[in-house]
């Protein structure tokens, strides 16, 4: 009895030090976030700088493989900025990121044009039968995505306060580069469990992001997310140095960015079956956490959830849960779609940038990262 109440307190000690870790996941944040990375996404094969990266952590953290590699390659289709960038409006130098973006699916382009008006929100060049053809739609915000496909067109979204008046004349020079079959992969470690080994607990991430524009803007993704991965590679630490009843898997995917194409590869070929799966968190969005969390699929798996939330109103780790149906937003989707009970869980509050250049390690505040992490553990503890 003595020795049992011992092991309790010792692991709430344990939970405690590997909970306050935040300076492992700021180290970790500002390496993917970083330019050597470009982003995580096409341009400079950043995504696959980046799984060299976590590669080492999870060796260095002694996670198990399954099977001959932590690896799990696959093949898709996308499209990339890797050159010049240079758009001049009136005679004015634009800086990319900061004043436009180039819609992902844009094609190469090099034109001098006048701009004749659409509506209030878009112009176009002169011809646009032409090969030279060029969209431009004003927007409040400039928020980027991954493309897959090849537009015929060459669409720039320009922030719409930037530049007020009329746009008259514009000298574009754009350069792509698209990828039939570009090759990235899954990342996959766990660690074996104490009583049920051959039943898994898995949480996942997607460690790939939206990647660069040119040599000049890159998307740093530190929330997006870097934050998550971090998370993982947090409970890697933990769970390595005090093994759960259960075998815990740690699920690294890509291609998240580009339609949950990783997750979708990784759930037609899975690595082990995924009947043995007795629970998936997806985590992405980590790194606030003042208005607390939303746990999506809360009312697909309401046990599960009132078990988390029980857990919090007891412990007050967080000022709410809040609870969201099925949504097909995050890697857990194709999960959910083929019966695994799962959630995806992201923080809310705090910054709010998103798919933008703004998205920075330095601006991250963590607000609720050592709560987020107390509360999975124990969940876990309770599955």
């Amino acid at each position: 009895m003595i020795k049992k109440i011992l092991l309790f307190f010792i692991g709430i000690i344990c939970l405690n030090n590997f909970a306050q870790d935040t300076t492992y996941a700021r180290k970790v944040i500002s390496k993917l976030s970083s330019p050597k990375f470009s982003g995580r996404g096409y341009v400079q094969n950043g995504v696959n700088k980046a799984a060299d990266y976590l590669l080492n952590e999870m060796e260095h953290i002694g996670l198990s493989k399954v099977g001959k590699s932590y690896t799990q390659t696959y093949y898709f289709s996308v499209n990339s900025f890797p050159g010049r960038t240079s758009v001049h409006l009136n005679g004015k130098k634009l800086l990319p990121g900061v004043h436009y973006l180039i819609e992902p699916s844009s094609p190469a382009i090099k034109v001098k044009s006048r701009l004749f008006k659409i509506d209030s929100l878009t112009y176009q060049t002169k011809d646009f039968s032409s090969n030279q053809a060029l969209t431009i739609k004003l927007k409040k915000k400039l928020t980027y995505s991954v493309a897959t496909d090849l537009s015929n067109v060459t669409t720039i979204d320009l922030l719409k306060d930037s530049f007020p008046g009329e746009k008259n004349h514009i000298e574009v020079d754009i350069e792509n580069r698209f990828f039939k079959a570009f090759k990235s992969q899954n990342l996959c470690g766990y660690v074996q469990g104490t009583q049920f080994p051959d039943s898994f607990v898995v949480f996942t991430a997607h460690y790939d992001h939206l990647g660069a524009m040119g040599k000049d803007a890159y998307f740093p993704g530190a929330n997006d997310n870097a934050s998550g991965v971090s998370m993982l590679l947090n409970l890697a630490r933990y769970y390595k140095a005090h093994p759960a009843k259960y075998s815990v898997v740690f699920l690294f995917f890509s291609g998240e960015e580009a339609g949950l194409l990783g997750s979708k590869y990784y759930s037609e070929h899975p690595l082990f079956p995924l009947s043995t799966i007795k629970f998936l968190t997806n985590l992405d969005l980590l790194g606030t956490g003042d208005d607390g969390i939303m746990v999506v699929n809360a009312t697909v798996f309401k046990q599960q959830f009132d078990k988390l939330k029980l857990i919090n109103d007891n412990k007050n780790y967080l000022i709410q849960i809040k609870q969201r149906g099925k949504a097909a937003n995050s890697d857990h989707y194709w999960f959910t779609e083929l019966g695994v009970p799962c959630f995806f869980i992201y923080t809310m509050g705090g910054i709010q940038a998103y798919h933008d250049i703004y998205d920075r390690d330095k601006t991250l505040p963590l607000t609720k990262y050592s709560e987020v992490f107390k509360l999975l553990v124990d969940f876990t503890s309770f599955l």
